[in-house]
């Protein structure tokens, strides 16, 4: 696939949102079991990439053969783009205002469906804003991106960056409460986060519309008068330790060092841009400096606002955004700063043609060709980089991946470039192998040669470029809305970039011009003697790893590229060699995509209220069709979800797994042809849950038939053979193997789930029979499940009720599966803890080199459908979502993950709070515990005009308005999925919440909350780290540090005598360490006694600097059994449960039916 050059930025709050129960329905958006938890505020993170200041996707792009005329929306597109753009408004004297601001744009070029107006402005002081009006939206947001990050660190403060946008969070001199920006924006449905990236930081929030100024106030005070409290120094320190202790194990963030550890240590893109203790407190601690006074210069150094970009997204006029923005935002201090340059390229002659072989965490295998590249920051009318990225990266017929899979040595591919400062970029191709793939890696490596030699023979082809266009413009032209803060943090990062403000929204997607001269030009630095090559595996293909990295500890050997090699390398590189003679007829350029839309008709009526709920258009005893024609974006699009409800799919662990792998293998088969119209657009998915089977087709309607029956033909006919069964069923083994190293707040989701579901199956049961399957078990198994089914589907976007009857008809027709009995369908329960449980269920995780431990404690309170009941559940959650954060995360500093909110169980909910630290599990259910009795002061004290704030914040949440199709339809799925159909499940909520009073949550409080309560059912999961934190580092830290200040005392002193002295003493006691070292000098150094107490006087500030926080004495104080029954048989204790009544629809759905025979 075409590789993106988005930033994937890694968020200070976020949680596992894996499937509450067993996975019932997978919606199409569902593609990942971690998403942001609940208001993201006052929190950031430091991002592995080498992106410089862009968050914006490059779009995936495609072709059209020679001589065949197509459709081209593009010249469509360019004509409406034209007229937009010519009455743009440019920067100019004359357009300055009387107080001094600078209009710089008022028109731009727009998708079709952006009722968003727009104005570019520059303020006195130079910063220059992006003033959106959105007529619609319910949040509002702002963005501040500063054009300075983790490359701009001293070399001995690495991670400076990133401290100082944690630091900035923590309090300003008009609001120097530490909390108040985050409390604010929970107070009024809000949050709010930032991310460091190489050359920026950028910095955003969203809060409900009417609040929107005070929380522009708020933020910008950071950006005016930050205080850099003394206080929370050392606290938010530790944050920023605990947070790269959460990557150590994680092979992304190690790899990613990797390479930049083996860089050029003249450029900064060998810095370690995270930060930990050691690079910020103690090896800093050990130079006499103040680190607070480095954090503020560095603030008054590059925070100057001729190099920040502002983005202010309002309900509001245009008008009065700019005022606020005047208002609010003028004070910011104008140094006339340079844009951040830095010389050099990352990478030097030594280090090209050499080969690092590295040791993941998990049992991955990859190659990965780094190729130095062009800057192409101001090529954004032709963007070189994609000609190139689209056919290295393609997966149809012909292409390098259809080949290697053929040969059964690569799972996937993407290629693709990314920026890493001025006049720097990398092109990449990384390849996922098999384990055969590893042996054959470096006939892999010259096999990717020969296909660019393919590219680079023949001059660039205009068709290629021509579809490349067109698709961009078709995604651009039909572009939905995204969500506020997302669009204001990655326009504000965009403006960094010198384009053409009217240019502004396109800038990143369209290609302008074709320019064949400039693709070639990017095409030569894909050379073989211009690259280097990383090779991921468990076992090191040449020698032994003889290499540790410095900061992420990555095993790994680095040495030159043997001349056999290169030279064989080469003989690929040779004009008019094409692919080789042996590779010809094998390799080849993508042919033309027969997928690109080209009717975007959309049958658009006045419409006065979007319908809330689909139509029933059939219920039979074989299928269930609920059908609503777009009415709220009417964009040409579709979204077509299907289930083949069968209980065998789920009935057996064995059953599960068997049904997995054939959903991958029909997904393996289709790769090739589905391709093409997966860059056009159009997409599908084939998945098991515990229900049965389920399709997805989304994307543009045009031609989404032709792709759904290739889909279910293949599903009736896969074509399965031995080989690669053998490769689908090695890469799910290792999937299910490597959970074991996922993060542990990932992993203390499964054993929740399993606690409240009566069916599921832990990933250790699925593993076991996993092994032993056999390619004649899928073939036996998958036809008795099609033999049999229930079908429901939603069929929702641009579609006729005639066509929703005929896409399922094309199921029915092909598949041909008789009517389920109804004795077989599934019923939805829950486990249901009887009053008063108290259980405590303990773990072991399983990587050996984890130091952090973690709890997911649960507090069971109903069934969903007590709709008041669970109305004060959310307000509970809301009204303990920044207290519990900032006394759990902030205060006591337990660990970087804390979180706290509603969980959604199958049929039941419950209260959750999930913890991940390097404390012991049972310190941290203490701690749970605490927050929780004291939170009872905190809900007394509660004002009627607070109480109603929060009540408000979750009426904002649930009445948020539907920002495009696939929210809507992920929507309407998710109540059709819960078998409840409660479509207007919102609207009913809000009502509920309008009468919820202060004392019915604190009664709900007393009965489901409090832990003094009689009543309350809790079930905890703790589950114990495999290895200790790493004293031994900080021993050594320690023990650099006093040999340091000793000999500076004239105390000549070896740093093995200290290590001696300080043997087995306890690192987190410093009056341990200096009873240890007072001895020490006494009995080894023989320093007189006086001499002793002063020195031990003024090194105290060193040891209080480089020591570990104190371990209390609550460490080893708790024990499992202390926080409830330890449960030993949990499959017995389960049996002993009851299981709630079945999901039972809202109303007859007799009443939902439709027989109407258009729209």
């Amino acid at each position: 696939m075409l590789m993106y050059s988005s930033l994937v930025c890694s968020k200070r709050r976020v949680i596992n949102r894996l499937s509450q129960g067993p996975l019932y329905r997978v919606p199409h958006s569902t593609t990942a079991s971690i998403q942001y938890s609940r208001p993201l505020s006052s929190f950031s993170s430091t991002l592995p990439s080498q992106a410089r200041s862009s968050c914006s996707p490059l779009y995936i792009n495609q072709r059209k053969a020679p001589g065949v005329s197509i459709c081209n929306p593009y010249k469509l597109l360019a004509i409406n783009l034209r007229r937009a753009s010519t009455s743009s408004t440019m920067t100019n004297d004359a357009n300055s205002s009387p107080n001094g601001v600078k209009l710089i744009a008022s028109k731009f070029e727009q998708p079709d469906l952006d009722n968003r107006s727009y104005r570019v402005i520059q303020l006195p002081n130079k910063l220059e804003v992006l003033l959106v009006h959105d007529p619609d939206t319910d949040k509002a947001s702002a963005a501040l991106d500063v054009h300075a990050g983790n490359f701009s660190d001293k070399d001995d403060l690495q991670g400076q960056a990133h401290a100082v946008e944690h630091l900035l969070f923590m309090g300003t001199k008009k609001y120097p409460k530490e909390n108040e920006y985050s409390q604010y924006l929970s107070e009024h449905s809000g949050h709010s986060n930032a991310y460091t990236a190489s050359t920026s930081t950028n910095y955003y929030f969203e809060v409900g519309h009417e609040h929107f100024h005070g929380g522009l106030d708020r933020f910008a005070q950071f950006f005016i008068a930050p205080l850099f409290l003394e206080e929370t120094l050392d606290r938010e320190l530790r944050a920023v330790d605990s947070e790269h202790k959460k990557n150590l194990q994680n092979d992304t963030w190690r790899l990613h060092q990797l390479s930049k550890s083996n860089s050029n240590p003249d450029h900064p893109y060998c810095h370690f841009s995270t930060g930990s203790l050691q690079t910020l407190k103690e090896l800093p601690a050990k130079r006499g400096v103040n680190v607070r006074d480095e954090f503020m210069q560095f603030h008054a150094r590059h925070y100057s606002a001729n190099v920040m970009k502002l983005v202010v997204l309002g309900r509001e006029d245009l008008d009065t955004l700019e005022k606020w923005v005047v208002e609010l935002f003028s004070d910011i201090n104008n140094k006339d700063l340079p844009d951040p340059k830095f010389e050099g390229q990352p990478l030097l002659k030594e280090h090209l043609l050499t080969q690092i072989f590295a040791k993941p965490v998990m049992d991955t295998r990859t190659i990965d060709l780094m190729f130095p590249f062009m800057d192409e920051e101001e090529l954004y009318r032709t963007h070189p980089s994609r000609y190139a990225g689209h056919l290295i990266g393609h997966e149809g017929p012909g292409s390098l991946l259809a080949y290697l899979k053929k040969k059964g040595w690569a799972n996937s591919l993407s290629a693709g470039a990314s920026p890493v400062a001025n006049g720097s970029a990398f092109f990449h191709v990384g390849i996922k192998l098999t384990e055969a793939g590893l042996a054959h890696y470096e006939e892999i490596v010259r096999i990717v040669f020969a296909y660019i030699n393919l590219i680079k023979d023949e001059p660039p082809k205009e068709w290629i470029f021509k579809e490349l266009q067109s698709t961009a413009a078709i995604d651009f032209k039909f572009r939905e809305k995204s969500p506020a803060s997302k669009f204001t943090s990655r326009y504000a990062a965009n403006m960094q970039r010198p384009v053409p403000r009217e240019w502004l929204l396109s800038a990143n997607s369209l290609l302008r011009e074709w320019d064949p001269e400039l693709i070639t030009k990017s095409l030569d630095f894909l050379r073989p003697d211009n690259f280097r090559l990383m090779v991921v595996a468990q076992d090191c293909p040449r020698g032994e790893f003889d290499q540790v990295e410095k900061w992420y500890k990555t095993e790994y050997r680095v040495e030159k590229i043997p001349e056999e090699f290169l030279e064989a390398i080469a003989k690929t590189a040779q004009k008019g060699n094409g692919a080789g003679a042996d590779l010809k007829n094998v390799l080849y350029l993508p042919h033309v995509n027969e997928f690109i839309p080209t009717n975007f008709d959309v049958q658009k009526k006045e419409v006065k209220t979007p319908a809330n709920a689909p139509s029933l258009i059939k219920n039979s005893e074989l299928s269930r069709i609920w059908y609503k024609k777009d009415d709220r974006f009417w964009v040409p699009k579709a979204n077509v979800f299907i289930t083949l409800r069968n209980p065998l799919v789920y009935s057996t662990p064995a059953n599960a797994v068997t049904t997995r792998v054939y959903c991958d293998l029909v997904k393996d088969a289709l790769s090739e042809y589905a391709y093409d119209a997966e860059i056009a657009g159009l997409e599908y998915g084939v998945n098991s849950s515990a229900v049965g089977l389920e399709i997805d087709v989304s994307g543009y309607n045009d031609k989404m038939s032709v792709l759904l029956e290739k889909v279910l033909r293949k599903m009736r006919d896969p074509e399965i053979s031995e080989d690669r069964f053998k490769v689908i069923k090695e890469r799910t083994l290792r999937a299910y193997r490597n959970w074991k190293f996922q993060p542990p707040y990932y992993q203390v989701g499964e054993f929740t789930r399993y606690l409240s579901s009566p069916n599921m199956w832990l990933n250790e049961d699925v593993l076991m029979d996993l092994n032993d399957l056999t390619v004649d078990d899928v073939k036996s198994l998958y036809p008795k499940i099609l033999k049999s089914a229930h079908i429901e589907a939603l069929v929702h976007g641009n579609l006729y009720k005639e066509d929703a009857l005929k896409y399922v008809d094309l199921v029915e027709s092909i598949i041909k599966p008789q009517p389920l009995p109804l004795s077989q369908y599934i019923i939805r329960r829950s486990i249901i803890p009887p009053p008063n449980t108290n259980i405590v269920w303990t773990r072991n995780l399983q990587d050996p080199k984890n130091v952090n431990s973690t709890i997911e404690y649960v507090l069971h309170v109903g069934e969903q459908r007590d709709r008041k009941l669970r109305m004060l559940l959310s307000v509970f959650a809301q009204l303990t979502d920044e207290p519990c954060f900032n006394q759990l995360r902030t205060k006591e500093q337990l660990g970087y993950i804390v979180f706290s909110g509603y969980r959604a169980g199958t049929t039941t909910m419950s209260y959750r709070i999930i913890v991940q630290s390097e404390r012991p599990a049972p310190y941290l259910e203490s701690r749970v515990e605490e927050f929780l009795k004291s939170f009872k002061e905190n809900l007394n004290n509660l004002t009627d005009k607070e109480f109603q704030g929060h009540v408000k914040a979750v009426i904002l949440k649930k009445m948020e308005r539907l920002k495009n199709l696939e929210q809507e339809s992920s929507r309407l799925w998710a109540r059709i999925g819960n078998e409840v159909y409660d479509f207007f499940l919102h609207e009913t909520d809000v009502e509920i919440l309008k009468n919820i009073t202060k004392q019915e949550v604190v009664d709900f409080y007393n009965e489901y909350i409090s832990p003094d309560s009689p009543n309350r059912s809790k079930m905890s999961v703790q589950m114990k780290a495999a290895a200790k934190p790493d004293d031994e580092e900080k021993l050594k830290a320690l023990v650099d540090a006093l040999t340091q200040f000793l000999s500076a005392g004239s105390i000549s002193t070896e740093p093995k005598e200290l290590s001696k002295a300080l043997e087995n003493v306890d690192i987190h006691s410093i009056e341990d360490v200096v009873a240890r070292i007072t001895s020490f000098l006494k009995d080894v150094k023989q320093v007189p006694e006086a001499a002793i107490e002063s020195l031990i006087t003024q090194g105290k500030p060193i040891l209080q600097q480089a020591l570990p926080p104190p371990k209390t004495e609550d460490d080893d104080k708790f024990n499992p059994e202390d926080f409830g029954t330890v449960l030993d048989d949990v499959v017995g204790w389960k049996a002993r449960c009851s299981v709630s009544p079945g999901a039972i629809p809202i109303k007859p759905l007799v009443e939902f039916e439709d027989t109407t025979s258009k729209l």
